[in-house]
């Protein structure tokens, strides 16, 4: 049987721990793995080779992605789905692997519909955005970035009287942002899940620097939107001096950390099980509650991720 891998949509830590470990399991299989290069734009211009071993041999500890990834508008034209599609029959390839977000999901979703074509999406993306997982393949290495940065951030805050504001990526979801504020003892955080209560947060925030305290921490998720308005409202309402910091994308590189690794290893031995075992399939893995589990695809585009109640409660000034 002839599966394929595709990475699409942003890159993210642990895309090549999991390219290799489809090369090799796909192998040990009797299988042939195939690589589709450069996400949807390469499936309709064909760019699909058969993989090897001597492919995947040392890039486990690399960051990014070895077969290259994009976002396609000529995808949702269904002439290019159509291109797509034929482009997987000529290489006989009858199921393929997904490593993406909501936005990949919901493409093979659209694919599958009108083609009979079995796949099997992992969560890969940095923002943790995805419903039905609690954890998405990337999502360590990129805390663990931002950790590094923060704790660097916070070495110079301490120097000087100043409020340091961080801002995470995570699109519209607040999650990198809010794990970082709970796991760095921020004073302040910025989601666009929950209202900043601005009032409690001046008051409490004066009383402090009243007694004493010498700089302000303050992590703002991209999705918020606030991260200028948490700069004047520092300057105006708390009188004090503060910087910026982006991290930008730097947040989706560096090496997977060893639970990425791990994560990706075990994500790809059930897709492709999954795969191999059923006749029809389309669907998305997921980790809860210390388990992997399998979901219709529509179930998973359909729903809507929440952060977990236990790291908002965690958070300053929010309601």
């Amino acid at each position: 049987m002839a599966l394929a891998i595709i990475c699409s949509g942003g890159d993210a830590p642990g895309m090549n721990p999991a390219i290799k470990k489809f090369v090799d399991y796909v192998y040990k299989r009797n299988s042939t793995p195939w690589f589709i290069h450069d996400g949807l734009e390469g499936m309709i211009d064909g760019k699909i080779t058969q993989a090897t071993h001597s492919d995947v041999a040392g890039i486990i500890h690399n960051g990014g992605a070895i077969i290259g990834s994009s976002r396609s508008r000529r995808f949702y034209e269904k002439k290019y789905r159509r291109q797509a599609w034929e482009n997987l029959q000529k290489h006989h390839i009858e199921g393929v692997v997904v490593l993406g977000g909501d936005g990949s999901y919901k493409a093979f979703d659209i694919l599958s519909r009108e083609f009979p074509l079995n796949f099997v999406g992992i969560p890969t993306t940095i923002d943790n955005d995805i419903y039905g997982t609690e954890y998405c393949l990337g999502v360590d290495t990129a805390l663990n970035v931002i950790r590094n940065a923060v704790d660097n951030i916070r070495d110079t805050a301490s120097t000087f009287k100043r409020a340091f504001i961080v801002e995470t990526m995570g699109r519209e979801c607040g999650y990198l942002a809010a794990v970082t504020a709970v796991t760095s003892g921020a004073e302040l955080c910025i989601i666009p899940e929950m209202h900043f209560n601005e009032k409690a947060a001046r008051e409490h925030l004066l009383t402090e620097l009243q007694q004493g305290r010498r700089y302000i921490l303050a992590i703002a998720a991209e999705g918020a939107k606030k991260t200028e308005w948490l700069k004047q409202w520092f300057k105006n309402e708390i009188q004090i001096e503060t910087r910026v910091t982006v991290l930008g994308h730097i947040q989706r590189g560096g090496n997977p950390t060893v639970k990425d690794r791990i994560t990706a290893f075990e994500f790809i031995l059930n897709a492709v099980d999954l795969l191999l075992e059923n006749k029809t399939i389309q669907a998305a893995l997921g980790y809860e509650k210390g388990r992997f589990t399998t979901r219709p695809i529509h179930e998973v585009t359909a729903g809507r991720y929440r952060i977990p109640e236990h790291i908002l409660n965690d958070l300053h000034f929010l309601d």
